[in-house]
């Protein structure tokens, strides 16, 4: 590594403390790495009370809904304290799907109402008969609104696993979107944009979710 590189790498390193909350869903490796890559220092943890001492808060998660929530039950209060603080949160594919109020998921499975975080209103639709479940693959983001987490990936490609997608209540929710079938949110934010989300896996997404791993950590140190 030439003296120029070294000191790059430097000054990047750590430039923002990111906890990955391990609530036994989430692609805990790949996500800490492209962190990591994308200049944060991570802890992985289960533990809520390392919340209030973080930069940012990233919320992954693979699976269904109902037991995504479940499992994050004795989260929900402390993250809801970062999110009245304007702590930086994060959602990752369910992870995202989380931020919303409600998911058709439960439903469909015969497993009734379940609550989501809510700290987006709206809720999580399945994809209609006309394509193929689950949608899985690259497809282009178009941002629909500004927000800094989206910065410079218009018209970029982002990788995405998923049968069901976020209807926010609020059009102005909506990031970014992504076509399959019918367009749908590939970036959600709250109304302060402090609480956002990506349907799309970023450590899965090459340069493009580099880009949006590095406007995280941004968000994490200018907030």
């Amino acid at each position: 590594m030439s003296q120029s590189t070294a000191e790059s790498a430097a000054e990047t390193a750590d430039r923002a403390s990111v906890v990955v909350v391990d609530y036994g869903l989430g692609n805990l490796r790949s996500v800490t790495r492209g962190l990591e890559r994308a200049g944060a220092g991570v802890e992985i943890t289960d533990d809520p009370d390392t919340f209030a001492d973080a930069d940012g808060i990233v919320l992954p998660g693979v699976g269904a809904f109902k037991e995504g929530m479940d499992n994050a039950g004795p989260y929900r209060e402390p993250l809801a304290a970062a999110a009245d603080r304007g702590q930086p949160i994060f959602g990752i594919c369910l992870g995202m799907q989380m931020l919303l109020g409600s998911s058709e998921e439960a439903a469909h499975a015969g497993e009734g109402d379940v609550e989501g975080l809510n700290f987006v209103p709206g809720t999580n639709v399945r994809f209609g008969d006309d394509v193929k479940v689950p949608h899985m693959g690259w497809n282009e983001l178009t941002v629909e609104n500004d927000h800094p987490i989206a910065a410079g990936v218009d018209g970029e490609y982002a990788y995405f696993v998923h049968s069901y997608y976020a209807v926010p209540d609020d059009a102005d929710a909506i990031v970014a979107t992504s076509d399959y079938g019918d367009r749908f949110p590939a970036i959600v934010a709250n109304e302060s944009g402090t609480v956002f989300g990506t349907q799309f896996h970023p450590e899965k997404s090459g340069e493009t979710g580099l880009r949006i791993l590095r406007n995280f950590v941004d968000l994490c140190v200018n907030d």
